[in-house]
């Protein structure tokens, strides 16, 4: 049996799957093989896909990238109000390559919180956007 196929053009779906990054996250080492760069990997990705939630909302086009500065202009050109608190997660962006793969970069406990600290932050910013945006 085929699992269900899911609607990208629900941002409904893109905050689940946001959450699900976050979820796992939030989750830290729960054994010593998990490393920090693969829950700052997760970090980055809640935020990316949030950000990405936000424009499915507005009905913005958005092209297949990481980046999540350019991820939020393309948020702002949408008419969007980004706090700079949220831009801040900006800096998430370096988590989606350069610290998947063994030595280019690795993550300290520190860079892991300061990131998670910053894709919840977009996750519930995403999330008040969008209720405003489905609000009559």
């Amino acid at each position: 049996m085929q699992p269900e196929r899911r609607d990208p053009t629900d941002p409904r779906e893109w905050m689940r799957r946001a959450r699900s990054n976050l979820a796992r996250a939030r989750a830290g080492p729960p054994a010593p093989e998990v490393l920090y760069e693969d829950l700052a990997f997760d970090a980055q990705q809640a935020a990316e896909k949030a950000i990405k939630a936000v424009l499915v909302a507005r009905a913005a086009d958005f092209p297949k990238t990481h980046s999540l500065i350019d991820l939020f202009s393309l948020a702002k050109g949408a008419g969007v109000n980004v706090p700079p608190d949220v831009c801040e997660a900006g800096t998430l962006t370096r988590f989606a390559v350069r610290t998947r793969y063994p030595g280019l970069e690795d993550v300290t406990e520190k860079e892991y919180r300061r990131a998670l600290e910053l894709a919840e932050r977009v996750v519930a910013w995403a999330e008040e956007t969008i209720a405003r945006t489905e609000s009559p």
